[in-house]
């Protein structure tokens, strides 16, 4: 050890840390480990914020995804149903030609039949019957094909049926 009256080498004082004090090469090595902490720090908070979006993003994927599957479905059959139509259309106006003599035949009540469930089904689809004579003409669902006498503003006859789907 060394005595009081001996010199003891010069230490470099920077720095009180309770009692004890450090040297410049220590101050600067915990300098440098708090920077390095600090910039850690920053590299987490980017990783989190960057993980935190790829979560949303692929939240907004599997919702938008799931709408579009059940868009698909609502609409896979529109084509079909379009196509029956008509069919639809020719098959009512067959019935509302039949002679009286003939509707009380039970091929023809039959036939009625085979129509009510052919609209029932096709209702269950989605597919619903515009109903608008009478009501007020919307340009957006119906179309005129002559302007007659009656009540302005109104559907005075129906020509052919108009339907909408979902």
């Amino acid at each position: 050890m060394w005595e009081e009256n001996e010199a003891r080498p010069p230490a470099k004082k920077t720095q009180d840390t309770g009692g004890r004090q450090e040297t410049a090469a220590e101050a600067e090595d915990i300098q440098s480990l708090k920077e390095q902490i600090i910039e850690e720090k920053q590299n987490a908070d980017n990783y989190l914020a960057n993980w935190q979006r790829a979560q949303a993003d692929f939240s907004n994927y599997k919702r938008r995804t799931e709408q579009e599957k059940n868009e698909q479905t609502k609409f896979s059959n529109a084509m079909l149903i379009l196509n029956l139509l008509p069919v639809i259309d020719d098959l009512e106006r067959a019935l509302n030609t039949v002679p009286t003599a003939l509707a009380g035949l039970t091929w023809f009540d039959g036939l009625r039949l085979i129509y009510r469930k052919l609209l029932s089904l096709l209702e269950n689809q989605g597919l619903q019957v515009l109903e608008a004579e009478g009501k007020d003409f919307d340009p957006n669902l119906h179309e005129a094909i002559q302007h007659v006498e009656g009540e302005d503003g109104k559907v005075v006859q129906v020509f052919q049926k108009g339907y909408t789907l979902h």
